[in-house]
């Protein structure tokens, strides 16, 4: 099962749950990337201390969302509080595709705290969607 995770400039959000899905996932047939609708926006300094406080390698190479990811991908999770999921169903509305959306803010200005604590959000929500995709009779 391949899943990514998308936000809007593949920066922090998605990233952050690549990183945390790929640390804590034990299932070999589980894969994970990110991806953004617009990267470019730099991965800051801040971002990736908060991720090194916390134990996650938050990579500095960003990605846009591609036809060939969308196609790779089973389920597609929406880690961005204003990106319609809707734009994704329509574009996979006939490949038996997955679509969620975890509504995660973005942190405006350079607030480790605050992204900390959107990383442990992110974090205990991957641990509530692994528990779920590893037991089927939950």
């Amino acid at each position: 099962m391949n899943i990514l995770f998308v936000c809007k400039w593949n920066r922090f959000r998605s990233k952050a749950a690549e990183a945390i899905f790929n640390k804590l996932n034990k299932n070999k047939q589980y894969n994970s990337k990110s991806a953004g609708l617009f990267p470019g926006v730099p991965v800051t300094e801040d971002i990736i201390k908060a991720g090194k406080r916390l134990g996650i390698k938050i990579s500095r190479k960003q990605k846009g969302i591609t036809h060939k990811l969308l196609m790779w991908s089973n389920i597609i999770i929406v880690i961005d509080d204003n990106i319609p999921i809707s734009l994704f169903k329509e574009v996979i509305e006939n490949d038996n595709k997955k679509v969620f959306q975890w509504k995660f803010k973005d942190v405006i200005g350079r607030n480790i705290n605050e992204r900390e604590r959107i990383i442990l959000k992110i974090k205990e929500k991957i641990e509530k969607f692994l528990i779920e995709k590893n037991n089927p009779n939950l």
